[in-house]
């Protein structure tokens, strides 16, 4: 019998996408067969999946968390944010449209029943179903039509958890207060709560806890302490991976973007002791002390770039290349690097075209049909094997493509300059292979180590599963998963 929760936060970022995660490996240790399941997820940092879809990286690392492959069904609504505005809509994998925020509000309803669809789906193979909401069901202004948490919970029915994070501060009143906001009906869905990221001696906050359970009515789930080693998985924000990792000696400089997309490139680098991965904010300079230059994807290149040359970005490039300073760009960074994107059709604002970086000798022209693939290829230069995916608009050519550097089958990808020290590629997630990386790392001088990139990534997801288990009560929020 298939049983299912959804855990909701009392705001955005309180870490219900690890809590997931864990409780996910924690019941799979039990011997239940999870599945994860976010109805509408917001982000630019995406997984290409074997069904030939598209879903949020979280998503996938949750999937990862209870042994299962990454499928559509897991995020059956992913929003990409292309401006302030607007996003990309992605439903069951492909792209549906591209809408202001106004029109997805009309939309959500037309979208729900797909989204149902991909929920029943998901859970005919599953003996539980681990919901993951978004945002704050305390977000009232945004009830109607809601597909992301309460309205999905009232057309699912479904029991409801909800996180608090106390390491902001102010946790008593998030909980508190989101039971006082909510109308009756949506209230009465949640049984119990979590306290996340607590940093300290656990029972310095029982009147805290006791306090909430006499003002709301819900179970005490637990508190869970701060995980430790969280930043060795992979993160869904790019300052979550920039805050909290340890460096070494061979420095790789990375420009934050404003629509920043598929940065789990970096996760594998950081990993590696020798290396140390620097987020550059706007406002900040590129260090002159780079060894390595990495630019990254992006969910809207042409207003990146603009934003790249508004930063002087550009300049402190060139000077890095003048002084013999390496350059990699991936896929959007790629793009960047040529001499010229053309946008005839429009497709990521006016139609027309803008000049590049000038690094390589490439034209990009971006185009309609979407690439999305799962890719296995080879490091031309030592012959290595190399994982990874495709998700990108356009096409590259030009004579600095007569150096690419991998091959893909019968096809080869990616162009280097003449003196090979500026490099770009659409194929994301390289990094993860482990020779692959070692013997790129090596050839830049850097210093690198035995590390089992996806061996390290799982038995990180065992400490966050026995760390879960450990510190809730796993029983109880188990008993609180509703047959289907």
């Amino acid at each position: 019998m298939t049983r299912s929760i959804m855990i909701q936060g009392a705001g955005s970022n309180v870490g219900k996408s690890l809590l997931v995660a864990g409780i996910a490996r924690a019941a799979l240790k039990r011997g239940l067969s999870v599945a994860p399941f976010k109805p509408q997820n917001m982000s630019n940092n995406a997984a290409v999946t074997a069904d030939g879809g598209e879903i949020g990286r979280a998503q996938a690392l949750q999937a990862r968390a209870a042994g299962r492959d990454p499928v559509i069904d897991m995020n059956p609504v992913l929003l990409k944010p292309e401006t302030d505005i607007g996003a990309q809509v992605i439903v069951q994998g492909k792209r549906f449209a591209t809408m202001k925020a106004r029109d997805y509000g009309a939309a959500k309803a037309e979208l729900l029943p797909k989204v149902l669809e991909s929920y029943n789906r998901l859970a005919a193979g599953a003996d539980l179903v681990l919901v993951e909401g978004a945002g704050s069901p305390a977000e009232i202004n945004l009830r109607a039509g809601d597909i992301a948490n309460m309205g999905f919970a009232e057309a699912a029915n479904l029991p409801v958890v909800l996180v608090g994070d106390i390491d902001r501060g102010g946790v008593i009143a998030q909980l508190v207060g989101t039971n006082a906001i909510l109308p009756a009906a949506d209230r009465d869905r949640i049984r119990g709560f979590i306290v996340n990221k607590f940093r300290g001696d656990v029972s310095l906050f029982d009147a805290g806890r006791a306090e909430i359970v006499t003002r709301t009515g819900w179970q005490d789930l637990g508190v869970l302490p701060w995980f430790d080693d969280a930043w060795r998985l992979p993160a869904e924000d790019v300052m979550d991976l920039a805050s909290s990792r340890p460096g070494g000696a061979f420095k790789v400089v990375v420009p934050r973007l404003a629509r920043i997309a598929n940065f789990d490139d970096l996760d594998p680098l950081a990993a590696e002791p020798g290396v140390s991965v620097e987020i550059i904010e706007p406002g900040r300079a590129l260090p002159g002390d780079a060894d390595l230059v990495l630019i990254p994807g992006s969910k809207n290149t042409i207003s990146d770039l603009a934003d790249f040359r508004a930063q002087g970005w550009d300049i402190d490039l060139a000077a890095h290349v003048r002084r013999g300073g390496r350059v990699l760009g991936i896929c959007g960074g790629y793009q960047m690097l040529g001499m010229e994107i053309a946008d005839p059709d429009g497709i990521e604002g006016a139609p027309g075209h803008a000049p590049g970086l000038g690094l390589l000798d490439v034209t990009t022209r971006l185009e309609p049909a979407k690439t999305l693939a799962l890719t296995e290829a080879t490091y031309l230069a030592t012959g290595e094997s190399v994982a990874g995916y495709e998700i990108h608009l356009g096409q590259t050519e030009g004579p600095d493509r007569a150096r690419a550097w991998l091959g893909i089958g019968d096809r080869k990808d990616g162009a280097a300059s003449a003196d090979g020290r500026v490099m770009g590629t659409y194929l994301h997630g390289l990094f993860a292979s482990d020779a692959f990386r070692k013997a790129f790392l090596a050839q830049l001088g850097a210093e690198t180590s035995d590390l089992t990139y996806t061996d390290a990534l799982d038995a990180t997801l065992d400490k966050l599963g026995a760390h879960v288990e450990a510190h809730l009560d796993l029983d109880a929020l188990l008993a609180l998963a509703h047959p289907l």
